[in-house]
């Protein structure tokens, strides 16, 4: 195969994969009933006037699969920790005993999987048109390449190339939102 078709195919292979990390990492967030300090991901805190993640002020631990232990290092910044978890709107509400603050994941209700399951099928779906927007782009340059002497049948085998990994990757997708849908409907 030509070098410059297996670059373009490299580089559809490089946003496919970075497409499925960015679904795991957004699946990773769904709460499925159990505790997860990655819920947490993204809150920042403002402490001592600068947006810091909420992982560099305090530790995060999960004693149970019910509860979220937020240990900050800094007592006085408790009261910015609870205000950044209400404004993060994640579903939680914080309580603090002047030590710790302390998040308790309440049971998921039957209509509240099924949102999260409608949720996880929008994502894949956004990863998936992520992957096939790579393959399009590649079979695009492959298209002018064509024009600019690359054989026809050499053109063809590299579409079928990218039709291939896309396969692959709408599986991976699929695999990946079995396994969130089926963690989310286990009670």
């Amino acid at each position: 195969m030509n070098e410059e078709v297996q670059l373009y195919l490299d580089d559809a292979v490089d946003k496919m994969e970075k497409a499925l990390k960015h679904l795991s990492a957004e699946l990773v967030k769904l709460r499925a009933g159990k505790a997860n300090p990655l819920m947490l991901e993204g809150i920042f805190v403002n402490y001592y006037g600068a947006q810091t993640p909420l992982q560099q002020v305090a530790s995060i631990n999960t004693p149970d699969a019910r509860s979220i232990v937020i240990q900050p290092w800094e007592k006085k910044t408790i009261d910015a920790i609870e205000k950044a978890i209400f404004a993060a709107n994640i579903g939680l509400t914080p309580s603090n005993n002047g030590e710790t603050v302390r998040l308790t994941i309440p049971p998921l209700t039957e209509e509240g999987r099924r949102k999260l399951v409608k949720q996880v099928k929008t994502e894949g779906e956004n990863t998936k048109v992520s992957i096939r927007n790579a393959r399009r782009e590649v079979i695009d340059e492959f298209k002018k390449m064509q024009k600019n002497g690359l054989p026809e049948d050499m053109e063809k085998d590299a579409e079928d190339t990218a039709q291939k990994l896309t396969d692959k990757y709408y599986k991976k997708v699929d695999e990946i939102m079995a396994k969130k849908e089926e963690e989310i409907m286990t009670v």
